[in-house]
Order: C-alpha cells, then structure tokens, then sequence
C-alpha cells in the first residue's frame, strides 16, 4: 500500500463547465493536509468526489488500496472516511450525549432499522464510547446541555467529535473555524488536532485563514481554477509567489463561503 489516500487524474464537470481536472494526490496514513483556494477553485468538489456526495467524470479514488470511485456516500463512510461540514450537522433539539449516541449508531449502520438504532443508544458500549469521545474533544460537561444552546465553538467541536464516532481513518473537515471568533478558533483547532492525532486519524481540512493552515497543517494543497497548483509543506506553498498572487492574496484572514 502507498497513500492511505490516491487520488488519480480526477476530474468533475458539469455540462461545459470543468469543476476539477488533473487532480492526483497521495495521502499517507496519519499526515494532516490543508486545502486552500479561493472560492470557485474546485476545493469542496474535491471533498465532495472523495466522500461520495459527487461522482468523478473521469479518473479513481482509491482507499486503502481498494477503489471507491462513483460509490454512494453511505458505503464511503462505513468503510472509514468520515466528514464534517461548514456548518455543524447536530440535531438542536437533543443533547449532546444524545447526539453522540445517534452519530456513533449512525456510523456503524444501526439507523436503518429503527429498533436496532434505539437498542444500541441504551447499550454501555454506545455510552462507554460517547463519553471517550466527549472527553477526548474536551466538551463532557456539556453532555447535558441541548445542541441548541452550545456557544458556536462549543457546537464545532460536538460536530467534529460526531463525525469521528465511527472510528474512521481518514477524516475531511470543511472550514473547521469558520463562523468561530479570532480569540477562540486557534484554541478550538489545538483540541481537534490533539483529539484526531490521538486517535490516529488521516485529516483534510479546507481553510481560509492561512494562519491555521501554516500552524495545523503538515502539508498544503493549493487549488485554483479545479486543479492543484502547489503541493508542498506550508511553509513552502504559502510563500509560493504564484499562490501568493492566486490565492493568498485574495483571502489572507477569510473569505465568503460560497465554494465548489
């Protein structure tokens, strides 16, 4: 096996329009990549063929050396690639042991029928691993607490945690700061980062701010126009004087949310 991730000449169109083109990426097991680029430069159709919420035109995705290339979203995370989204995907009305309890039955394909998902949310196994996990993000005194009612930070972080429930591997994070104050976003990425290093877990995250980027990431994709411009250490993409004229330029701190 090479990667965890392989990514081959992928491309995405849609009509006459070409969302992604000549993207082939290598992820080894373990390492955190940032994905950076302006809105429009095909970043979230990248996560989106990965995850199996969009089909390449062209091209293979392969996981752990088995091709999931076209396949639904569903299989993809019951394989081990899990998600989260910009904006967090929790369920207000329940608590946040609750909704750790949902994810994790969810994951792990006990949702489908509806006595199975209500049998494992009372098993010790389900709240032995709900409450690991909302101590590994650091967020248990909240276990009580309605979604609805976290702080902003707070909700980021239930949400993450969700999306690790089922132990995957590989784990993209979509604008993990975003919506998150300057003062609280560094302090909520030292959690999330301590939480997947701990579990061992391969991360890539889409950011715009490129401090997080230069601080959290051991390695930058640098997207513009649907295709990878740059692929080296922070240090080096982000000084890349064509990234710095493409991309950085344009969103040093954080741009709008719009992406495809």
């Amino acid at each position: 096996m090479t990667g965890i991730l392989e990514v081959r000449d992928l491309e995405k169109t849609f009509g006459s329009v070409v969302a992604a083109r000549d993207i082939s990426v290598s992820v080894p097991a373990q390492q955190t990549v940032g994905i950076i680029g302006a809105n429009g430069a095909g970043k979230t159709t990248f996560v989106n063929m990965i995850t199996g919420h969009l089909s390449p035109t062209k091209g293979a995705i392969l996981f752990e050396d088995r091709d999931i290339t076209g396949l639904p979203s569903r299989d993809i995370t019951r394989l081990g690639i899990s998600r989260s989204f910009q904006v967090a995907q929790v369920f207000p009305t329940m608590t946040v042991v609750e909704n750790m309890r949902i994810a994790a039955a969810i994951a792990k394909g006990r949702a489908g029928i509806v006595s199975q998902m209500f049998q494992w949310l009372d098993a010790p196994e389900a709240a032995a691993e709900s409450e690991t996990a909302l101590e590994l993000f650091q967020i248990a005194r909240y276990r009580d607490a309605r979604a609805a009612t976290l702080p902003q930070g707070i909700r980021k972080l239930l949400d993450i945690a969700m999306a690790v429930a089922g132990a995957p591997r590989l784990l993209l994070l979509d604008e993990p700061t975003s919506g998150i104050s300057i003062e609280e976003k560094y302090g909520l990425m030292e959690v999330v980062m301590s939480a997947l290093k701990t579990r061992k877990i391969t991360v890539l995250f889409v950011e715009h701010d490129m401090d997080i980027v230069g601080r959290f990431a051991d390695r930058v994709l640098a997207f513009y126009d649907g295709t990878v411009i740059a692929d080296e250490k922070p240090d080096a993409v982000l000084s890349n004087p064509k990234v710095q004229t493409l991309i950085s330029g344009t969103q040093r701190a954080h741009l709008g949310a719009v992406d495809v």
